[in-house]
């Protein structure tokens, strides 16, 4: 066994050996002798050309290959083939995995469960609302590939550039709206938040397809809970004796209006009534007169007859007396009880 003094020595003095010459790698290619000469060689240059030109992209996946660094094109799902020996390099891209980001929290698995811990420090979560209040505000955003020549050529880092234009969607839309929407309508600003962002990566050419926005649990940052308790608890009061009033109010309306309409109709009766009567007085008197003008003196006498059988059953007892009486006293007996004498006077009749 022979020992290269002097890489002993390099290596005991500390120094590292100097790396190989060009010259050297060629002249102990040369002196390696393999058996069956230029054959083999042919042979493995063959199967090193088969092996690098065969490649198999998975059905969730496309190709994306290139020659020399420029894109060349792309296949579908299966067995392809490409130039060998670094000609063509191919680079799959998943275009049916749905992909997220998470903002505001992370979420990790512990014991197979899956927990979140939503940070009010991460400044992606604290937004200013419209109203001038600061909600903290985590959310996920799910996509995945839609075109990937875009995906891998057109931007240089799309996870990041995906990262900033959610957060500036979000902040415009929270910034939009008041506390208390923002708190209540999570749907509706997961929906417009989707359509902000949607239509900007398409404006980058991200080649990126949002595939859901999803809202968790927003809150007020910590400091200000317990003012924004109380807030929140003098408007349900206020809004609470609003419904109170309302509530009266449509009770009280209403019976008003039934009483005015009750009076109104009344009234309408009565003066239906009043004209009905002088209408009929008018046409009776017409008749009377009628039959007046063709015997006036038969008529004048049941004219009489008739008031005169109306008012004596109005006036009390009556007395008739002879036109020869010349002393009504021992008529009236005056001593008589004002009772029994109305009592005899009924008799009487």
């Amino acid at each position: 066994m022979t020992w290269d003094w002097e890489k002993l020595k390099e290596q005991q003095q500390g120094r590292r050996p100097a790396p190989p010459q060009v010259d050297e790698v060629l002249k102990n290619i040369k002196k390696i002798k393999i058996p069956g000469g230029p054959i083999v060689f042919v042979l493995l240059l063959v199967v090193l050309g088969i092996y690098s030109s065969v490649y198999v992209v998975d059905t969730d996946e496309v190709g994306i290959v290139q020659r020399f660094g420029k894109y060349a094109k792309t296949t579908q799902p299966g067995l392809n083939f490409k130039l060998p020996f670094g000609i063509e390099t191919a680079r799959m891209v998943k275009v049916r995995r749905i992909l997220k980001e998470e903002f505001g929290f992370s979420s990790e698995r512990a014991g197979g469960r899956r927990s979140v811990a939503v940070s009010e420090n991460n400044s992606e979560a604290l937004m200013l609302t419209g109203d001038l209040n600061v909600a903290v505000v985590p959310w996920i955003v799910q996509y995945r590939v839609k075109d990937p020549y875009d995906y891998l050529f057109k931007v240089q880092n799309v996870t990041q550039l995906l990262r900033d234009m959610s957060e500036a969607a979000m902040r415009l839309v929270v910034g939009d709206r008041s506390i208390n929407e923002v708190i209540s309508k999570r749907d509706e600003i997961a929906v417009e938040a989707k359509e902000v962002l949607q239509s900007e990566l398409d404006n980058a050419q991200a080649g990126i397809m949002v595939v859901t926005i999803e809202m968790k649990r927003t809150n007020v940052p910590g400091p200000v809970q317990p003012s924004f308790n109380e807030v929140n608890q003098a408007t349900q009061e206020k809004e609470q004796t609003i419904y109170q009033a309302r509530e009266e109010y449509n009770k009280a309306i209403p019976a008003a209006r039934g009483d005015a309409e009750r009076v109104v109709k009344a009234a309408e009766g009565y003066a239906l009534d009043r004209v009905n009567r002088a209408k009929g007085d008018a046409a009776r008197f017409s008749a009377v007169y009628a039959e007046y003008v063709k015997a006036q003196d038969v008529t004048r006498r049941r004219l009489y007859l008739e008031t005169l059988q109306t008012l004596l059953p109005r006036l009390g007892p009556k007395y008739i007396v002879d036109d020869n009486q010349s002393n009504l006293l021992p008529l009236l007996n005056i001593n008589q009880n004002p009772l029994k004498r109305s009592i005899g006077a009924g008799n009487e009749q």
